[in-house]
């Protein structure tokens, strides 16, 4: 593989960058780069959800793309959707290996709870995990310890551990 790099979309903390980076680099040995920014897609934005649609910045983070890296992670701190459900954590497009995460629904502040700098870090780099493991190939998962269990809530995200199960490891090769 060539690697994996990391665009922000918007205006992103780099701090959450280096950590998600430095935690991909470390989950799946590869070569992990940050690229250039890029601004959230207008069109992709829902006046009536005030959420941003996943596939329309998937769509633009393909044609837009950096380099010769076989995955690309997107991060954003936009609310996002999908259209079968109310929110989304992240999306994958598992032909392309393009895929996004949200920071917005992982930051205790978006539930009126205090900042907790250490739990969104962890949140982050388990969704940017999830994510890239469907682009390698992995479905969700029914361990609800397993990072590729689909997280529904944050309670889900924060059940689920930071690494695979058995299954999901030998699916991956790991």
């Amino acid at each position: 593989m060539k690697g994996l790099l990391i665009i922000p979309i918007g205006n992103v903390d780099p701090d959450v960058i280096r950590s998600i980076s430095g935690a991909l680099s470390i989950m799946f040995h590869l070569n992990v780069a940050t690229g250039k920014g890029m601004n959230i897609p207008e069109n992709s934005c829902s006046s009536r959800r005030r959420q941003y649609l996943a596939a329309s910045i998937l769509k633009e983070m393909l044609a837009e793309k950096q380099g010769e890296f076989d995955l690309m992670l997107g991060v954003t701190d936009a609310d996002l959707y999908v259209p079968e459900l109310n929110f989304v954590f992240g999306e994958a497009d598992v032909f392309s290996g393009a895929t996004l995460i949200s920071l917005a629904r992982l930051r205790q502040e978006f539930y009126g709870l205090p900042a907790d700098r250490r739990l969104f870090h962890e949140r982050a780099t388990k969704e940017a995990i999830h994510e890239i493991s469907h682009a390698c190939g992995l479905d969700h998962c029914p361990d609800r310890k397993c990072i590729m269990y689909f997280s529904n809530t944050i309670s889900d995200t924060d059940r689920k551990g930071p690494g695979f199960c058995r299954a999901c490891k030998e699916t991956l090769g790991i």
